[in-house]
């Protein structure tokens, strides 16, 4: 049982959503999408409701969009007793999306998620400045019947994936790295994504895949062929985001 939890979900396509790009469950109004992905990822959600960030929440520049959203949503529960029956319904399996929170908290999540239909793994997503220790905390409490895969801070990727698939994980996956950028007087941060990103990413899936780890491969990804990209580096699969949360992804030609 433990070895087949190690390895990663059948996915067919190799290509899904990032979450926080699509919302909490497939839009049936757009088939055409689904038949293109393998997997929905699911916003991010919390044990408790989050609020959307106050003030400024986003900034475009010359290579992408920086975003900072606070990352809201209902709750787990609310997420749980409103989407649940759509993921069951899904055209496609559903990757859930949870932030990272107490173990004991993210554990009673799991258990709740291993009874719900249509889910085929929980996607783990940590905060920029975690410590190894406290991931490989997370990460033990989370362990149980589906598999798991930690979203880890494209920065700090290579630094904590080692640990984390020691501890369980079947993959890892790339979140967008924190930056900053003036506007008038203030400096507003967030998470930075676009073009611009690709290159460090395609970099990053490369020393990933040659240290051993499953890696899905995410950031600045806008062309197809940026995805076939990712694949030659070696990644296992691909995760789109800006060009899906701007509704640019279907208008795209191919090559």
């Amino acid at each position: 049982m433990e070895e087949l939890l190690r390895q990663p979900p059948p996915l067919d396509p190799p290509l899904m959503n990032a979450a926080g790009s699509l919302g909490f469950a497939p839009n049936l109004r757009i088939p055409s999408l689904w038949s293109e992905f393998g997997a929905f990822v699911t916003n991010p959600v919390s044990m408790q409701p989050r609020k959307p960030a106050s003030g400024k929440r986003w900034q475009a520049f010359s290579g992408g969009v920086l975003l900072h959203s606070g990352y809201p949503n209902p709750g787990f529960w609310k997420v749980l007793e409103q989407f649940g029956p759509r993921w069951a319904q899904a055209p496609l399996p559903v990757i859930v999306h949870l932030l990272a929170s107490q173990p004991e908290e993210l554990q009673r999540c799991v258990l709740e998620l291993e009874t719900a239909e249509n889910i085929l793994a929980i996607e783990i997503g940590f905060p920029d400045a975690i410590g190894k220790q406290e991931a490989v905390q997370v990460i033990s409490a989370a362990l149980g019947e589906l598999p798991l895969i930690a979203r880890l801070p494209l920065t700090r990727s290579i630094e904590l994936a080692p640990a984390l698939i020691e501890a369980g994980v079947v993959a890892v996956s790339l979140a967008p790295p924190r930056g900053a950028l003036p506007m008038g007087d203030d400096v507003i941060s967030g998470r930075l994504y676009g073009p611009a990103l690709y290159p460090l990413a395609l970099q990053v899936v490369g020393e990933l895949n040659q240290a051993g780890v499953t890696v899905i491969g995410a950031g600045g990804i806008y062309h197809r062929q940026q995805v076939e990209g990712m694949h030659r580096a070696g990644a296992w699969a691909v995760q789109v985001d800006l060009a899906l949360w701007r509704g640019d992804w279907l208008d795209l030609e191919e090559g």
